[in-house]
């Protein structure tokens, strides 16, 4: 196991965390709860113990099964958790972002609620509000810690120069973005500025999406609704043939080494940086003691550079045109 710090807050965790937001959204059917709560306790009993939601994850349903699983056990789980984007609850699509403090409140309160606790450990602004100062939000937000609601201020997918505004506001413990072998633009000024500040950077799909497992094929991809299917040109199309001749390079390391393209994907993102912690998905036990056994895989260096020359063959973006609006912002 490796343990890190999350920044510079004195609380240190599991750098192999869980992302929960597949149980209940994006990749197909939800979990019933007893199924999820029931894997989040195994997660727990292997020494997991990130546990990242977000109020947008099937709208207040992920959260729901975070309370479920902890709130008898709150002690032994550092949560995270997100606010910001708003969205129609009709038609279950997201409308905008708002970064108001009025926002926040309301989101705070639902969140503490259906997550039966009294505190987040780490509060996220889940995508910048671009139509307001990143100062006001984080001011607001602030405002939260000193009342004890949350424990620590998080950015999710926030450009260098956004980061540094909002650390002359109040410190910022975590920014999370989508980092991988096959996504690697935070390496330019992102990474670096969290390394130099003390900010962690929590890496957001590290498996590409499941991709990086090795678990699709020419004659197996996403479907129907499954959001990888309609909304990630990585998956669709030529790209996603493509993409699947590079995963084959991970697969034949992995092999070499007996270990899992999970595995290797994983030890990638952890060796890149110190300040580095990962919150892979999975709705499967076996997949989550895969996931846990890459803290014992230490890449050689030509590994590593074989594998770093992957990102530059990537076909397509890893959101559609509206989802790139919203990172780096």
């Amino acid at each position: 196991m490796i343990r890190r710090q999350v920044g510079r807050t004195g609380r240190d965790v599991n750098a192999i965390g869980l992302g929960c937001m597949g149980m209940s959204i994006a990749y197909g059917e939800p979990m019933n709860e007893a199924d999820a709560v029931k894997l989040l306790h195994e997660a727990l009993d292997l020494g997991v113990d990130h546990f990242d939601t977000a109020e947008l994850y099937g709208f207040g349903a992920n959260e729901s099964l975070i309370g479920a699983a902890f709130h008898d056990r709150r002690d032994k789980a550092f949560i995270a958790t997100k606010f910001g984007p708003v969205a129609d609850l009709a038609t279950r699509t997201i409308t905008g972002v708002d970064g108001s403090e009025a926002n926040m409140r309301r989101a705070i309160e639902q969140s503490l609620r259906v997550l039966k606790t009294d505190h987040v450990d780490l509060y996220y602004l889940h995508r910048k509000d671009q139509s307001r100062p990143i100062e006001e939000t984080v001011e607001a937000m602030a405002k939260l810690v000193k009342e004890g609601k949350i424990k620590a201020i998080g950015l999710s997918e926030v450009s260098a120069e956004t980061l540094r505004r909002a650390q002359a506001v109040h410190p910022i413990a975590a920014v999370q973005s989508e980092y991988s072998i096959f996504t690697r633009d935070i390496e330019d000024d992102v990474l670096p500025l969290c390394q130099a500040t003390g900010v962690t950077l929590v890496a957001y799909s590290p498996l590409g999406r499941g991709m990086l497992t090795g678990a699709f094929s020419r004659d197996h991809r996403p479907t129907g609704t499954d959001y990888r299917a309609a909304q990630s040109p990585r998956f669709q199309g030529e790209a996603f043939e493509a993409n699947l001749a590079l995963v084959e390079e991970i697969e034949k390391l992995a092999a070499a080494r007996g270990a899992a393209a999970s595995q290797v994907a994983l030890a990638w993102v952890l060796a890149a940086n110190p300040n580095v912690v990962a919150i892979p998905g999975t709705t499967r036990l076996a997949n989550l003691k895969s996931n846990l056994g890459a803290a014992d895989v230490a890449l050689t260096a030509a590994e590593t550079a074989g594998l770093d020359a992957l990102a530059a063959k990537v076909a397509g973006t890893r959101y559609d045109a509206r989802g790139m609006t919203m990172v780096n912002a």
